[in-house]
């Protein structure tokens, strides 16, 4: 096994209570089990957090670049969002 840093924390009497109980049920063997999977979960979640961040920002930069859309009608704009709409869920005219 790698090495380890041992780390004392404070959880909140509910926090601590749900950990107790996912060991007390056999789903962990072990607090620091339940801990270590807790924390791979929000690495991860950052992880795409960030990868979103990127994502967003590369297609604004190339939506900028694409150019001006020109005029736009916002009448225009609504009536082919309700129609797509209504075409979507089956509505007709």
């Amino acid at each position: 096994m790698s090495s380890v840093e041992k780390f004392n924390i404070a959880l909140t009497p509910d926090i601590a209570a749900t950990v107790r109980q996912a060991v007390e049920s056999g789903d962990y063997a072990s607090t620091g089990e339940v801990v270590r999977d807790a924390l791979q979960d929000w690495k991860i979640k950052r992880q795409l957090h960030e990868q979103c961040d990127l994502e967003l920002l590369k297609l604004w930069q190339e939506g900028i670049e694409s150019g001006s859309a020109g005029i736009l009608d916002m009448e225009e704009i609504k009536r082919e969002a309700r129609r797509l709409y209504d075409e979507k869920n089956g509505y007709s005219e």
